[in-house]
């Protein structure tokens, strides 16, 4: 699914981690760890293609991926699900499932400037279910999330694993109790404490 060969790591010329030497399977999680600034986002942007490596390889087997970051990149003025039904649009999924989405989430529909900070990160989690890629990169996906979101995005998850997809997560909170089992990949400086390879 994913492959990481040698891969360093920089941020405004200051070298974050490195060499990294690890893959990612069908089926399996790996939880990203590590104290602010260690580097966490810029390796998984770095995996999703966002961003050249300083040096080394990442390998996807040519397989999208779907990136869930801290930007939501929603369109402030339109509501919710005006949002949601562009996007299925953009990716030529269905929009008829948006409605349905906004329920199952307890998300209004207003215009997104007017939504919560939980209510913007349920809506985010909602392209998981519209339109997503085998491999799942998400940065701190359970920022400001309720206890149904949690439950949601756990559900997601295991449900995506069970059909051969794998995720590649970072989270500063401990993950719930029922999310499916992770690998750990622990970013500590420049150093990696636990070799996944």
């Amino acid at each position: 699914m994913l492959s990481v060969t040698h891969l360093v790591g920089e941020r405004n010329g200051l070298r974050l981690w490195g060499p990294l030497n690890f893959s990612v399977r069908a089926g399996e999680a790996v939880h990203l760890r590590g104290p602010n600034g260690c580097g966490k986002t810029t390796l998984l942007r770095t995996l999703a293609g966002l961003r050249p490596p300083l040096a080394g390889r990442v390998d996807r087997g040519g397989r999208l991926c779907s990136f869930l970051g801290h930007q939501d990149g929603w369109a402030e003025d339109l509501r919710a699900q005006l949002n949601l039904e562009l996007f299925a649009q953009l990716h030529g999924c269905a929009r008829a499932a948006a409605p349905a989405l906004l329920k199952e989430l307890s998300i209004p529909d207003r215009a997104v400037r007017h939504l919560s900070a939980g209510q913007r990160r349920k809506l985010a989690l909602a392209r998981l279910r519209i339109a997503a890629h085998p491999l799942l990169l998400l940065d701190e996906p359970f920022d400001a999330l309720d206890t149904q979101g949690c439950a949601w995005l756990t559900a997601l998850a295991h449900t995506h694993l069970h059909d051969g997809g794998a995720i590649v997560l970072t989270s500063h909170q401990a993950l719930p109790a029922d999310f499916p089992a992770c690998r750990v990949l622990d970013l500590k400086g420049r150093a990696i404490l636990e070799d996944l390879s």
